[in-house]
């Protein structure tokens, strides 16, 4: 039995999220609002948004598929790591690309925080992206008619 809290969450979830999944290099692009510069007028001031795009590595997806459910992303910046934790279906997410997968064997790559160098890296898994709504491609095989 659904409850009214059900049918509520479900109306913000979002429709067109990607399957994201620890290992995975992601472009998480999220709105930022500007600070009105000071020395322009009152009228003149307005929340300008722009656009910030964090691309890193899937550390973790918690807290299920429904509403609360987070992805922590990691980065490396002039050899500091930097992580931060995004919330899937925040209306503050743009979108989420995910570029490439990873080959991985565990829930959670907290380990790789501790690790560097080649220990640092995953083994890629290929993966073919189909868009919903379109058919796949079918090759057909020409004969040589002589």
């Amino acid at each position: 039995m659904t409850t009214k809290i059900d049918l509520f969450n479900q109306t913000y979830l979002k429709k067109n999220s990607p399957d994201i999944r620890p290992g995975d290099t992601v472009r998480v692009y999220q709105k930022m609002k500007e600070a009105p510069k000071k020395d322009k007028s009152s009228a003149e001031r307005k929340d300008k948004e722009r656009i910030q795009i964090f691309e890193g590595l899937v550390l973790a997806r918690k807290h299920g598929k429904g509403i609360t459910s987070t992805i922590t992303v990691r980065k490396v910046i002039s050899g500091i790591g930097v992580e931060r934790i995004f919330p899937i279906h925040s209306p503050i997410i743009e979108k989420i690309e995910v570029i490439r997968k990873g080959k991985v064997r565990r829930a959670k790559l907290y380990y790789l925080r501790e690790v560097k160098g080649r220990k640092a890296k995953l083994k890629k898994k290929e993966f073919k992206e189909v868009l919903v709504g379109e058919k796949p491609i079918e090759e057909t095989v020409e004969e040589n008619k002589e």
